[in-house]
């Protein structure tokens, strides 16, 4: 499968739009936060900049990593499965997460961070010279250097790469769907179902990021979902039933959800471990809510990162973390033992 196609109309609706003049400063329009930025200053996320009454975008051609990934560790199972791909991550973030796993560069500006010239060109020779099948935004918020990840996008469809972003999905309206013209996949990280812990913990809210998934859903983009439980924090039935309620509802049963195991970091040192008991009930709870493909993540070796038939339950791709070790599945993509099908794309 190639990319998908970005229409002319997508085109023009984003080039030279991502922002408009506010009383002599400029409005950015990319998220939900739509920051008032005076002359000289910075946007939430540290990386757009008013520079002359125009939003610059600072990290525009930078990044901060560029290499060869399983696309299993995004984490996606259901696209592409075997696959590697190219992981770019630059700086910067519209979230204050206390809990970031990659807040040295997510919490940083462009001047903390070392970053290298990647123009779009330069991605996609090394995405083929490394054998990779597709292309990810990742490691920080893509969703803050759009028009860089838009750019690279239009480069990997002319040579049929596939476009991918890892994202918190904090993103406005149009920005969705503009995005939604171009991807293939994402992994949208569903922190929580409560605007309580997205105010609090993310210094954020939780209604874009619903709205988001459900307009690539509905466009057509491969998504998937993962959710990192936090002791004390995200980590009841009665939330986790909330979630896998709202995906079976609202963006369909075959919607994968991974469930993954928090370890202490950045400013919530004082959290311990997720237990593994934990994990297993949030997926156990996923499977009786009538989700299709729930997984354990941080977990390696579980048999909960194995993906099961919907129909007759038997193990049709066996995993351990990142690695496939066996698949049971036809050429289509059926399952070998009933010949149901599995919901991959390839």
């Amino acid at each position: 499968m190639g990319s998908r196609t970005m229409s002319d109309g997508a085109l023009r609706e984003w080039e030279g739009r991502t922002w408009e003049e506010v009383d002599g400063k400029v409005r950015c329009l990319v998220c939900p936060r739509k920051c008032v930025i005076p002359e000289g200053e910075r946007g939430f996320c540290r990386v757009r900049e008013n520079r002359d009454g125009e939003l610059v975008l600072l990290i525009h051609g930078k990044v901060s990593t560029a290499v060869p990934d399983p696309i299993e560790k995004k984490p996606l199972f259901h696209y592409k499965p075997g696959t590697d791909v190219f992981s770019l991550g630059t700086v910067g973030c519209n979230f204050r997460c206390r809990h970031c796993q990659n807040w040295q560069i997510s919490q940083a500006g462009p001047e903390e961070v070392p970053l290298e010239e990647w123009p779009p060109e330069r991605i996609v020779g090394a995405a083929k010279r490394t054998g990779c099948e597709s292309v990810a935004f990742t490691y920080n918020e893509p969703i803050i250097g759009l028009e860089y990840t838009l750019e690279t996008f239009e480069a990997c469809r002319e040579e049929g790469l596939g476009c991918v972003y890892v994202t918190n999905g904090f993103a406005t309206r149009r920005t969705a769907k503009i995005l939604g013209e171009v991807l293939d996949a994402a992994n949208v990280d569903l922190k929580a179902f409560t605007e309580d812990f997205y105010r609090d913990v993310a210094k954020a809210w939780l209604k874009p990021v619903l709205r988001t998934c459900k307009i690539w859903k509905d466009m057509g983009v491969h998504v998937e979902l993962t959710t990192l439980v936090i002791p004390g924090y995200n980590d009841s039935e009665e939330e986790a039933r909330r979630i896998a309620r709202w995906i079976r509802k609202e963006l369909g049963p075959d919607t994968p959800w991974h469930v993954s195991r928090f370890h202490p970091d950045y400013r919530m040192l004082d959290v311990p471990p997720t237990p593994v008991e934990t994990i297993e009930k949030f997926v156990e709870i996923g499977y009786e809510e009538g989700l299709y493909y729930v997984y354990a993540g941080n977990v390696p070796g579980h048999k909960y990162e194995n993906t099961y038939c919907p129909e007759c339950k038997e193990p049709v791709v066996v995993r351990r973390g990142f690695s496939i070790v066996k698949m049971h599945v036809t050429d289509d993509f059926h399952c070998e033992h009933c010949d149901a099908e599995l919901h991959f794309v390839t």
